[in-house]
């Protein structure tokens, strides 16, 4: 079952909540207020008749007129009126349909046993009551407007620090360790959760640099003291007497001296103290010329020269590192094609991994279970270090399936017009089709 998910800025979310509670408080609020108000006018309206049927009664005693419209034993006399004047009370009673103003009768037995009645309507009265309907509309109204704009303004507020904490996070998250969300996101007089927030990410930034620091120094302490013991370990075993076994004695010695090497390089890359020494290079016959050094039957196709300004050493390695992944894990033909300042090399294998598509490459980590045992990761890890001293993007991705189902894995250098560089626009170019 799919979910849909709406996404709503927090200024809104906040905007509706403080005018939804704003109404729910103003209708609760006008009610109470009418039904008091409505009450209190019909309590009033009983004193009132009360107060007529006393005068009116005084004067019919001792002059036998009415007043106020009284009359005597009226046939329109409401029955449970009558009844309570029948047990010798003087009662009020009130017929209110609650939509115009109420009849109120007042009624009080006379001597003879007769029925002294007052009736009327107090529509000034309750027209008050309909402009006081009008004021507390009037009102909510306006809670409700004020609460949604109270809302957009403190929301709108939160809702940029946020934002803009989203946006360093990003920045951290690709790599610019020296931005601050704390200075991001600013701070004001009243501290809040944005705040805590800030700090508290910022403190993991901190932490998590130190950690990678600390780990990468290790690294490198390590590699460079085991630089020397396997140096004069593949010095050793070149002395070996010839034979299947010094073959692999040297064999696995040289290895692991790459492997030191590969390490030492990582290790240099991630404290980003290299430096590119730049020269101009026609880039199509670099690398011509490197490929063909590498293995004369990779296939090779300069759609478009250009002329970089570039490292030839670090530019050489990347090439040599795609290559070398290519042939490792991928499957031949291997083709490198050149057009204008975008190098590619290709395979056609079963193509790269989804972890190293989806994050990118990860060093002592060789992606899916058939490129198990073989390679350390490191390739693809220090091709894209080199990348960024060169100020050139690397990126990967799969060919689409070709008809015998193989797919291929394709790596893409962008090199750009002013290096080195961390900016620049990089044109999305597709394959030739073959």
């Amino acid at each position: 079952m799919v979910r849909l998910a709406l996404r709503t800025g927090l200024r809104w979310k906040l905007s509706a909540a403080i005018a939804l509670v704003g109404a729910l408080v103003a209708i609760a609020l006008s009610l109470v207020v009418h039904n008091a108000a409505r009450h209190s006018m019909l309590d009033n309206s009983r004193d009132v008749q009360i107060e007529r049927l006393n005068f009116t009664q005084k004067i019919f005693v001792s002059t036998n007129r009415l007043q106020f419209g009284a009359k005597i034993d009226d046939p329109a006399l409401p029955e449970a009126l009558r009844d309570e004047v029948a047990k010798n009370k003087r009662a009020t009673y009130l017929q209110d349909t609650g939509q115009t103003a109420p009849d109120v009768w007042a009624a009080s037995p006379l001597s003879n046993g007769r029925v002294l009645s007052v009736h009327d309507r107090f529509p000034d009265r309750f027209a008050v009551l309909d402009d006081l309907d009008q004021a507390l509309v009037i009102g909510s109204t306006a809670v409700v407007v004020g609460g949604c704009a109270l809302g957009v303004l403190v929301g709108g507020r939160l809702s940029k620090r946020l934002r803009k904490a989203a946006a360093a996070a990003g920045k951290l998250a690709d790599g610019d360790t020296a931005v601050r969300i704390r200075d991001e996101v600013g701070s004001g007089r009243v501290r809040d959760e944005t705040d805590d927030l800030a700090f508290a990410v910022d403190a993991m930034s901190d932490a998590l640099q130190e950690r990678i620091e600390a780990e990468r120094r290790v690294t490198a302490d390590i590699a460079h003291e085991l630089r020397t013991p396997v140096t004069g370990l593949l010095t050793a075993a070149e002395l070996l007497p010839p034979g299947r076994p010094s073959e692999l004695v040297r064999d696995r010695a040289q290895a692991l001296r790459t492997l030191v090497e590969d390490v030492l390089e990582v290790a240099r890359l991630d404290g980003h103290a290299e430096r590119a020494e730049l020269q101009d290079v026609a880039l199509g016959e670099f690398v011509t010329r490197r490929v063909r050094a590498l293995d004369p039957g990779i296939a090779i196709d300069v759609v478009r020269d250009a002329e970089v300004t570039t490292d030839p050493r670090r530019l050489e390695r990347i090439l040599g590192n795609l290559i070398a992944n290519a042939a490792r894990h991928g499957k031949p033909p291997i083709e490198v094609t050149v057009e204008g300042r975008v190098l590619r090399v290709r395979d056609h294998g079963t193509g790269f991994p989804e972890a190293l598509l989806r994050e990118g490459p990860s060093r002592f980590r060789t992606g899916s279970s058939d490129r198990a045992g073989r390679g350390h990761g490191l390739g693809l890890t220090i091709a894209a270090g080199q990348a960024r001293v060169l100020g050139a993007r690397l990126t990967f991705r799969n060919a689409d399936e070709l008809t015998d189902g193989s797919t291929g894995a394709v790596s893409v250098l962008w090199l750009p017009e002013n290096a080195p560089t961390n900016t620049g626009s990089f044109p999305v170019l597709h394959l030739p089709d073959r």
